[in-house]
């Protein structure tokens, strides 16, 4: 069972517009919604599904709005929640900024998506791209283009419309992986993995099939290959066009893509990962003085290889003043509303190593308060490298017509939720 409603409330839980796809649940159920949540937030244990007698309220919070969905059945929640998502990403698609704003303005657009993306409780069309082919942000062009569905809620093929030319056929794969890692104060490698998505700029003829290799380093979970130089991917997710008994018989990526932007697949690689930008620090504390601290970064990345808009986040003392810094490369700077020392180098090649001192005056009387002990965070992207060693081997295009295409393959590899704890 899925949403009997979904709802869009203001922070002061004014309903801003609604649809009852069911009719098994009273609309004024709502008005217990932000009631329970305050209650809820007043004790500290704010939960992501609160209930009302035999109603379920599903909600999650963007900008100035809440989301909700009710719900009298025991439904299924990652279904609910996935779609509550999928909305805000619709909407966000239409327009630009999804706020109070923007639905007051846009409310007949809205009522026709609530309309199109949920049916009788159930998911329907969440392509953002094919309800942009008959729901349109201009009233009148609206009125006329729902005299004819488009085929492609219909077709096999859904998310990709007919007849689409274009004069140079181009593809563009971008294979991005973000790293997350967790470094004690001794410097041991407490948690990492690498999160890595497969994302496509497709700007092709006629209705293409796509098929994508991968290198040798890539096992599939579950294969029952030899793990000796490769990496296994976990989590793994396609995008809806992937045609899956191809790639369950000969782990072949075959699939006809949508047109423009989209993500065709997306995994994880739980392993340990060598941190790439290493941090050493020292921090000193002079009781009722200063405070000084020293950051050596150094890059444990191939030497070719540059890492861009390296950025890392020192923690000071709340109580800091008069900073000074001294850097051997890039610039710092005090950012005392976070409590923060920056540190940014537009460019770091690998195998350097940079050094920077910083010195914050304390006060005479300092805060007796015991402050926790936050970590050191850095943030950064590599060009042409994946951490993992994954590479596109091959992208054939296949159309009837039999015209050229050119494949275009970038590497990016990112810092995802990236820490090192300090002594300080």
């Amino acid at each position: 069972m899925s949403a009997s409603a979904v709802f869009v409330l203001d922070l002061k839980g004014k309903v801003l517009i609604c649809r009852n796809y069911k009719g098994d649940v009273d609309m004024a159920e709502i008005d217990h919604f932000l009631p329970l949540l305050m209650t809820e937030e007043e004790e500290g244990l704010t939960c992501p599904i609160m209930t009302h007698g035999k109603v379920h309220f599903l909600w999650i919070k963007h900008t100035n709005l809440y989301l909700v969905a009710t719900t009298n059945k025991n439904c299924n929640a990652s279904l609910v929640y996935s779609f509550l998502y999928k909305v805000v990403e619709v909407f966000t698609e239409y327009f630009t900024e999804l706020e109070e704003e923007s639905i007051q303005d846009n409310f007949v657009v809205v009522y026709e998506l609530l309309d199109e993306l949920m049916d009788f409780g159930f998911p329907q069309t969440t392509d953002s791209k094919i309800l942009q082919e008959y729901i349109t942000q201009e009233g009148a062009k609206l009125e006329v283009a729902k005299t004819k569905v488009p085929t492609t809620v219909t077709n096999a093929v859904s998310w990709r419309s007919e007849g689409i030319k274009y004069k140079k056929n181009e593809v563009f794969i971008d294979v991005i992986e973000s790293i997350n890692l967790l470094v004690n104060a001794n410097g041991s490698v407490m948690s990492s993995d690498i999160v890595g998505t497969v994302k496509l700029k497709t700007m092709l003829s006629g209705m293409p099939e796509l098929r994508l290799g991968l290198n040798d380093r890539a096992l599939f979970a579950l294969t029952g290959r030899d793990k000796g130089k490769t990496v296994a991917m976990e989590d793994v997710k396609f995008h809806q066009c992937v045609r899956l008994s191809r790639f369950e018989s000969d782990r072949t990526i075959s699939f006809i893509p949508p047109d423009g932007e989209s993500e065709l697949m997306s995994y994880r690689i739980n392993t340990h990962v060598k941190p790439l930008i290493w941090i050493e620090s020292v921090i000193e504390k002079f009781t009722h003085s200063r405070v000084e601290i020293m950051v050596k970064a150094k890059g444990q990345f191939k030497k070719q290889s540059v890492a861009n808009n390296v950025e890392v986040r020192v923690p000071v003392p709340s109580d800091a003043d008069t900073p000074k810094f001294k850097t051997s490369t890039g610039h710092a700077k005090y950012v005392p509303e976070k409590n923060l020392a920056v540190w940014t180098i537009k460019s770091f090649p690998g195998g350097k190593e940079f050094l920077m001192r910083a010195s914050f005056g304390l006060p005479s009387v300092e805060n007796d308060e015991m402050e926790g002990k936050p970590p050191i965070t850095v943030n950064f992207e590599i060009p042409y490298f994946t951490v993992s060693g994954i590479q596109v081997r091959y992208m054939k295009i296949i159309e009837k017509s039999g015209y050229q295409a050119l494949p275009w393959v970038r590497y990016i590899t990112q810092s995802g939720d990236y820490q090192l704890r300090s002594n300080f």
